[in-house]
């Protein structure tokens, strides 16, 4: 196998480029000797390298903090190589017991089914669908004997697997462990062995289970694969995790005017790992942006506003993304309306309650969250900020309910 120093200048020029293409942005690449070796080995042999993705299909609506590893594996497919998206078909049933602090509920197949078919469209708004290898790994695990899974149970100590965090946490407060759930991160290890991946992607929360692909394909005398971690993203609040269940997080499916108010509603100190993480620009733009953040060169303001349009843009086109950056400076910079309010036939009473209006017209979800939203300085209408959560709204025609910063209704 060439080395390094036995490729041409071209070669080692684009080694270069994609190394550093791929280690920007991770949290920790293991090991970064091992990855820049897999590389010289590509492209010295034209060979391109399999990148393994692996999905328990148990939460399918896809928001940006998903998309770290996406980006981070189109950056690959963008290079020719080989992206093995893994629905874990099989292990999904067991469920993964990270961060758990107890076992998860068991999927049924048609809940897998179901889940693994729209994480697959909604993927496909990150990566090119038509060069994606997508495996199931119930193809080889359904297969195994008792003999094999005792030979794979006997290739690991009890004292690994007890060095994941999650399984200390549980004993340490007397809560049970089931011994299925010892045969997840082996599983998912197993995984690696079958597709024989050269590198596999995982969020920094998978640390152990990814590392398992290593010491199984080394067991099975296969070469072993380079992890690499991306961090976790933080959500709207800057602090917590993205996650839907914390209601900060900018959802890939949601509204081109409520992605970018989103993203402009970010704290200025998560601008520079959202541009790396959460953006297709160019890895020289994204260095010089956050390098013009930095110096003060840019403003904060317009920085966020490119990142805004860029996220919308990714997702929903160049046109939209305009047009969702055009209405944001109508509303918030102008102080005036948006052209294309949503409007709704009213044919309740002319008087009514303004915590009930709100609820009726779909506008907040409950009356606690409408008397909260008032409360907050929240609730307009025709302009005029409603801070009485007693007052009751007198229905005219045209009259224009503004809730937050980004929605709005006419009444007709």
């Amino acid at each position: 196998m060439r080395t390094f120093d036995q490729l041409t200048a071209a070669q080692q020029k684009e080694v270069e480029r994609q190394l550093d293409l791929y280690m920007t942005g991770a949290q920790e690449v293991i090991p970064p000797e091992e990855l820049k070796a897999k590389l010289v080995k590509s492209i010295a042999t034209g060979t391109p390298l399999k990148i393994k993705l692996g999905l328990d299909p148990s939460a399918p609506d896809v928001h940006l903090g998903h998309t770290v590893v996406l980006n981070k594996l189109r950056q690959f497919q963008e290079n020719g190589h080989i992206v093995q998206l893994l629905i874990g078909d099989f292990t999904g049933k067991i469920g993964d017991p990270t961060g758990k602090s107890a076992a998860r509920k068991q999927l049924t197949d048609e809940e897998v089914k179901h889940n693994a078919k729209t994480y697959f469209q909604q993927f496909g708004k990150v990566l090119d669908p038509e060069k994606v290898e997508l495996h199931y790994n119930s193809k080889w695990l359904k297969t195994l004997h008792l003999e094999d899974v005792i030979d794979l149970a006997g290739k690991i100590t009890v004292a690994r697997l007890m060095e994941r965090d999650d399984f200390e946490e549980r004993i340490a407060m007397q809560k049970p462990i089931s011994l299925h759930e010892f045969f997840y991160p082996l599983m998912q290890g197993y995984d690696s062995v079958i597709l024989e991946s050269d590198i596999e992607l995982g969020g920094t929360d998978q640390h152990f289970n990814v590392l398992m692909g290593r010491h199984f394909q080394e067991r099975y005398n296969k070469e072993k694969q380079v992890v690499i971690l991306m961090p976790l993203l933080e959500g709207l609040d800057g602090v917590e995790k993205m996650s839907k269940s914390k209601n900060n997080y900018i959802g890939i499916d949601d509204h081109p005017n409520d992605m970018y108010g989103k993203t402009m509603s970010l704290p200025d100190s998560l601008m520079k790992k959202y541009i790396h993480l959460a953006t297709d620009l160019e890895l020289e733009e994204k260095k010089q942006l956050v390098k013009d953040l930095e110096t003060g060169s840019v403003h904060p303001r317009d920085a966020k506003m490119l990142l805004a349009k860029t996220i919308v843009r990714m997702y929903h086109g160049l046109e939209a993304a305009e047009a969702a950056e055009q209405s944001f400076k109508t509303v918030f910079q102008e102080n005036s309306l948006p052209e294309d309010i949503p409007a709704v036939n009213w044919k309740g009473e002319k008087t009514i309650a303004m915590i009930d209006l709100l609820v009726t017209l779909d506008l907040l979800s409950s009356k606690s969250e409408a008397r909260r939203m008032i409360q907050n300085g929240g609730i307009r209408i025709n302009g005029e900020k409603i801070t009485d959560i007693h007052a009751d709204a007198e229905i005219k025609e045209n009259m224009i309910i503004q809730v937050g910063k980004r929605k709005f209704l006419k009444i007709q």
